[in-house]
């Protein structure tokens, strides 16, 4: 059934984030239910949005190709002729850093289904979260020296973010929820990562294995734009090794490249799953709660082709602590506080955070 909070969500959906209005062309585009990744409902909850308010809506369902996004000549045109395009499919987020989609501007849902839409991840006010992703990104750009640590050994550092002219628009793609500050580039940065469960794909093209299990926690030690040795378990290490090399080599890049990293700054993000039952869907969305930082590596390129990923990070900037133990705390940057006050339902999701992220039963990143 259809409630009051999923009309909310897709409201914040369609109006704040779309910029919709009444006699506006809404098109839907859907994967299809067969591959069980995103549900069924989130579509019907959308389209019953949009007719309540006289925005008509069509719904195409496309196919998806695992490993390289398919439009058609004659699906863009559409797109084009439409106020704005949905998807509702991984094929938005295959695209995501395509310049060619920047005129389009297309959203991806990282909303996959009804109750994500219906929490607070999909109903917390869209433009305060843009504002907020402007307030983080202004303060790392700004910094002198970014710290990054974890309870697990993280310890990485460098200067503050060297960001592209316009890091607002770092992607092709609008995301709703709006759920990450833009990817800092390793330039300049060295340490090391801590990774813990296992090594898994970034979203933009998904190949088997996806998940590469870990026995435990893999020390990734990397300098600048690359990855300069792995350690831990001597089986980890040779998968770990192994993988790279595997997944290089599928996709004809430099295997040992990293390109850059960012953190979740929506704590309404939840999932609720253990990573380890479906790689590819908690990649593709548990990544926007502060719990999780993520690298892009295997690639000179955002996102890459494997994601290192951060449990509960403490990022410092300037010596101040804006991400404690995996907490987001905006009220540590200029603005941050006063885009909480400005918008309560925000602050709201702050106050009371989601912390199922992906954990196994261990409380961590798990492969069982």
């Amino acid at each position: 059934m259809i409630g009051p909070n999923h009309i909310a969500g897709a409201e914040n959906l369609l109006f704040r984030c779309g910029g919709l209005t009444t006699d506006d062309h809404l098109l839907i585009l859907r994967e299809s239910a067969e591959h069980d990744y995103y549900d069924a409902d989130i579509t019907d909850i959308i389209v019953e949005c949009a007719k309540q308010h006289d925005i008509r809506t069509s719904v195409r369902t496309i196919p998806f190709d695992p490993l390289k996004a398919h439009l058609s000549s004659d699906l863009i045109t559409e797109m084009k002729s439409a106020d704005r395009t949905l998807f509702l499919s991984r094929t938005g987020d295959q695209i995501r850093f395509n310049a060619e989609m920047a005129d389009i501007r297309p959203i991806m849902s990282y909303a996959l289904d009804a109750d994500m839409l219906a929490s607070g991840f999909g109903r917390a006010n869209y433009d305060g979260f843009v504002a907020l992703k402007g307030a983080v990104n202004t303060a790392l750009s700004i910094a002198s020296k970014i710290h990054v640590t974890c309870p697990l050994g993280t310890d990485f550092s460098g200067p503050g973010a060297a960001f592209a002219k316009n890091a607002a628009a770092d992607v092709s793609v609008t995301r709703f929820p709006m759920s990450v500050f833009a990817p800092v580039p390793v330039a300049g940065f060295s340490g090391v990562v801590m990774q813990d469960g296992f090594l898994v794909g970034t979203g933009s093209r998904f190949y088997e294995p996806y998940g590469c299990e870990l026995n435990e926690p893999l020390a990734v030690q990397f300098d600048c734009s690359r990855l300069i040795g792995f350690s831990g378990h001597p089986m980890d290490v040779h998968c770990a090794q192994m993988h790279y090399e595997k997944v290089g080599k599928m996709f004809d890049l430099d295997p040992m490249t990293m390109h850059s990293w960012h953190a979740g700054i929506h704590p309404g993000c939840a999932y609720t799953s253990p990573a380890f039952e479906n790689y590819e869907r908690w990649s593709g969305s548990a990544f926007g709660n502060p719990r999780l930082l993520h690298f892009h590596t295997c690639g000179d390129y955002a996102p890459g082709e494997i994601s290192l990923n951060v449990l509960d990070p403490t990022i410092r900037i300037d010596g101040v602590a804006v991400w404690k133990d995996g907490v987001f705390r905006p009220e540590k940057i200029p603005g941050g506080a006063e885009i909480l006050a400005a918008c309560p339902c925000i602050k709201s999701v702050f106050d009371a955070p989601a912390q199922e992220v992906g954990q196994g039963a261990n409380g961590r990143l798990s492969a069982r």
